[in-house]
């Protein structure tokens, strides 16, 4: 018997929430993937060769507002594949992998490639040179073809459990959390000087009053992931600020007005 994501097999129940989310709000899956795309510069290209197989890639990329910006020779195959096909998708694994690799975050693009012309042109130039300061030594290159891939569909995975679809147009007018990239030394204090505080977060405001210990996975501009203990095995809840942030430099009040919201609501329950 073949076992798949719907079928819990001989794994462990993961425990639920046993009380209300005081505010769950998360990224949606366009911010996810913008979010992704933003933070790093390499991904896997697939194309189509000349019979009709798929043909993957190691490639770098740029960003024009969203549309990763490639710079391909034709000496390469992916880059005869793109001149013969314009189909083509990215796949970009987020670079802050957890030990577990599929517990981490990537997504998918594709749509089709075109070369941009004009304006457009010298903006997608500058992008990948943004990007990839060492593609001035060849972006120039007479062999050389910058194609801007046109999203057309977007896949975002978060980890186990945590996946969805977004729209082109969704993932382009969306923008990269402000925090997430510069969140690591944050989360690091949180997990090694708060986490009693953390603890009263999950059981106030995260919807495990049984919590034993609690710790920090992420943060983002809408809140933070928690791993949460309990007597009934681990699980993961969310908490959420008073309000998004618009940058890193929020982080530290945000998290101090969840720590005091919660001993209120302990208090209060006690």
């Amino acid at each position: 018997m073949t076992l798949d994501h719907g079928d819990p097999g001989d794994a462990p129940a993961i425990p639920l929430p046993t009380a209300p989310l005081a505010n769950e709000a998360r990224p949606s899956a366009a911010e996810e993937a913008r979010t992704i795309a933003a933070s790093t510069t390499t991904g896997t290209l697939a194309t189509l060769s000349a019979d009709g197989g798929p043909w993957a890639s190691f490639v770098t990329y740029g960003l024009l507002d969203g549309a990763p910006v490639l710079s391909v020779s034709r000496l390469a195959e992916h880059g005869r594949n793109l001149a013969r096909d314009p189909r083509a998708s990215i796949a970009i694994v987020s670079p802050d992998m957890p030990a577990d690799p599929l517990a981490g975050g990537r997504i998918t693009l594709s749509g089709v490639v075109e070369r941009p012309e004009g304006a457009e042109l010298a903006a997608a130039r500058e992008a990948h040179l943004l990007a990839v300061p060492g593609a001035k030594y060849y972006i120039d290159y007479s062999d050389f073809t910058l194609w801007v891939l046109r999203v057309e569909r977007v896949r975002w995975v978060g980890g186990y459990g945590r996946m969805d679809s977004a729209s082109a147009a969704d993932y382009l007018a969306a923008q990269a959390d402000p925090v997430t990239a510069s969140a690591a030394p944050g989360v690091a204090h949180l997990n090694a000087d708060h986490a009693d505080a953390l603890a009263d977060m999950a059981r106030a405001l995260g919807g495990f009053p049984d919590a034993t210990a609690a710790s920090c996975e992420r943060a983002d501009r809408y809140g933070l992931d928690l791993r949460v203990e309990t007597p009934r095995g681990v699980a993961r809840t969310r908490v959420g600020y008073a309000e998004p942030l618009n940058d890193i430099t929020g982080l530290r009040a945000a998290t101090v007005e969840l720590a005091k919201r919660a001993r209120t609501i302990s208090a209060q329950a006690n």
